[in-house]
């Protein structure tokens, strides 16, 4: 008996492109040598609901290509009927969501961030990091720039950055604030 594959490689392309789209998230550029790496992805246990088309990984989900990884407790992957893939990473109660990858522009360029949550629809090519979530930029392990907020999520095919104080995505009064930080390039120097 032959046994059908938990993910299809189309499958596991989409989940990594939940970590490549996080990182789209920070306006930098990955690690263009990622994408010719292979791709690896471990989970305490798998189940595949071929005929829903609904794939869940959980109890410690790790995913890593080249300088990439995305760590999360558990991976829910929805494919529609005509392909098109919708991935939900969540957290466990004492930890988030993160992602870690270098960034092409220089010998020690870094990104990485966490939430709560993260999802990533392959069709409208939108990930949102949802509860908590945090993006910073590392020069070594000098931070750059930081970014955040309830919910962040960046559409790649418009090129928008949407920040928000709630986790619906929506601005509610009087729930604080989206907090977007630059650190200065060079330190001033006192005269």
């Amino acid at each position: 008996m032959r046994m059908k594959p938990i993910f299809s490689v189309p499958g596991l392309r989409k989940l990594i492109g939940l970590g490549c789209m996080g990182l789209a998230l920070t306006s930098a550029h990955a690690e263009k040598a990622d994408s010719l790496k292979d791709t690896l992805i471990e989970a305490g246990s798998t189940q595949s609901k071929g005929q829903k088309g609904v794939h869940v990984l959980s109890n410690g989900v790790l995913v890593t290509r080249g300088t990439l990884v995305v760590k999360a407790e558990k991976a829910v992957l929805t494919e529609s009927p005509s392909g098109d893939q919708f991935v939900v990473l969540s957290s466990g109660s004492n930890g988030k969501v993160t992602f870690r990858q270098k960034r092409d522009g220089g010998t020690d360029l870094w990104v990485d961030g966490e939430a709560d949550r993260a999802e990533y629809d392959q069709s409208t090519e939108v990930v949102k990091f949802i509860s908590k979530a945090k993006i910073r930029y590392l020069e070594g392990k000098k931070v750059t720039q930081e970014q955040e907020g309830e919910y962040l999520s960046y559409d790649s095919k418009n090129d928008v950055f949407d920040g928000a104080n709630s986790t619906s995505g929506k601005h509610v009064d009087g729930d604080g604030r989206v907090k977007i930080i630059l650190h200065p390039k060079t330190e001033k120097q006192a005269n």
